[in-house]
């Protein structure tokens, strides 16, 4: 056994013991290191370079939280680290007193009463039927159809893959990764099959000092019929009754409910690559019975908006601009959405008389003025949903204004405009569509390889 499989076993054994947090058991997954504070006390975290994020609460006795996350604060400061803890529930602010970001909610259940849930949902059940009426068939997998080699978990990695590059971010990490593969015999994992087809996959991880079980991966195949994961969900949550689980969870829907300004403004820039409304509306559907309160805790002395950046370098497998960068290629929504705010001004700019100068004719000016308005709107529609046939349409339209603005530059604008401010406008409106239309392409071939 290597030293790292050790470390995650002795990680375990406390989680057994120790494990309130809804995400306790993802430490276990890739990418976290383990400070151990005595026999019975364990914090897993994650080193940005500039600090270290701690997923959740330490996984210690209740009476031991506020001693164990002020030594790792400690040691952290010594290490010239920042700290955060990601993650936190309620018990532990109560325990720690520090100060906390409220970063979202998180939906739980009785999954004694998930009979009468559905009962209560016509939605639900008729979700559930069109999946069954498609033929979709949902069983639960044995831990060694997980392991490495077998044909089960080659279409799994299958789907994921699938499923990953239908998102319109690049992949993330800490605590949002999707791994799941650690301990399989500790996990309790399900696929929705569409003949043989791996068109849906629910893994869940246990809670074990509730009883309680997280639904940490709820996944789709971009082919897959309409209530392929409420189908899923259901066959967990009737597994969950059966094995006389108290508690249940679908994890954090982040930045919803009553969070404070740092993370609306958060919240805002975040709605133009993931629909946090969306999440909640879809997690909503199943009727939980209550919503926790979910935090970003950080000792005094921090700062709030150090602990939410490093909060999501963490995330961005550490490196923020290297994630955008990753985002902008994968699915360029942000990049669409920019071009379309600066494309406002931009024709608002041609449509008044100063630019009658840059075009042989009122009517060729106008003409611009009303393409760019057409533009403007169909890139804002595209960056709130993708549409193929949109992004096809746009970034031939966009291709043939690069074309007829280079052609007018060159022989009618240049040789009028000399100044370095006339040069710099010309380069503007020439690179401005060759931008773009490399931006649609790109976006169009990344959504049109989904789902082989």
């Amino acid at each position: 056994m290597s030293l790292d499989d050790q470390e995650r076993a002795r990680v375990l054994t406390l989680l057994r013991a120790y494990g309130w947090n809804a995400t306790s058991f993802q430490v276990l997954e890739p990418g976290f290191r383990y400070w151990f504070d005595g026999e019975d006390a364990c914090v897993g975290y994650v080193d940005t370079g500039k600090a270290w994020v701690v997923a959740g609460a330490p996984i210690a006795p209740r009476e031991r939280l506020r001693d164990v996350a002020q030594s790792f604060s400690a040691l952290a400061s010594t290490a010239g680290k920042r700290v955060a803890f990601f993650g936190t529930e309620s018990r532990f602010q109560e325990a720690v007193g520090w100060h906390g970001l409220r970063i979202g909610d998180q939906p739980v259940w009785a999954p004694e009463d998930w009979d009468a849930t559905l009962q209560r949902s016509r939605s639900l059940r008729e979700q559930l039927r069109r999946a069954r009426a498609k033929g979709v068939k949902v069983r639960r997998l044995d831990a060694v159809e997980l392991s490495p080699g077998h044909p089960m978990r080659d279409r799994v990695d299958a789907l994921i893959a699938r499923w990953l590059h239908t998102r319109p971010m690049a992949p993330m990490g800490f605590l949002v990764q999707v791994h799941p593969y650690t301990f399989p015999e500790e996990r309790h994992s399900f696929v929705a099959q569409l003949g043989e087809r791996v068109v849906g996959f629910l893994g869940v991880i246990p809670i074990y000092a509730r009883g309680g079980w997280f639904f940490e991966d709820f996944l789709s195949d971009p082919i897959a019929p309409n209530g392929t994961v409420e189908l899923l969900i259901d066959a967990g949550m009737r597994a969950a009754a059966a094995n006389g689980i108290p508690y249940a969870t679908l994890g954090l829907v982040p930045l919803v409910g009553e969070v404070g300004v740092r993370i609306r403004a958060v919240r805002r820039w975040g709605m133009l690559l993931f629909d946090f409304d969306g999440l909640r509306a879809f997690k909503g559907r199943f009727r939980p019975r209550a919503w926790d309160p979910i935090y970003l805790s950080y000792p005094p002395g921090g700062s709030s908006w150090g602990a939410i950046i490093d909060a999501l370098t963490a995330f961005s497998r550490g490196g923020l601009l290297a994630f955008g960068a990753q985002t902008l290629l994968r699915g360029p929504a942000i990049a669409i959405r920019v071009l379309a705010v600066l494309l406002a001004p931009w024709t608002l700019l041609l449509s008044l008389p100063v630019s009658r100068a840059w075009f042989p004719s009122e009517a060729s000016r106008w003409g611009w003025v009303i393409f760019d308005i057409a533009v403007c709107v169909a890139l804002y529609r595209l960056s709130e949903r993708w549409n193929r046939r949109l992004a096809t349409v746009l970034a031939t339209a966009i291709a043939l204004d690069a074309v007829l603005t280079l052609f007018q530059a060159v022989f009618y604008d240049l040789p009028r405009h000399h100044t370095p401010l006339d040069l710099g406008v010309i380069l503007v409106a020439v690179m401005a569509p060759t931008a773009a239309t490399i931006l649609l392409w790109i976006g169009r071939a990344h959504r049109g390889s989904v789902g082989g």
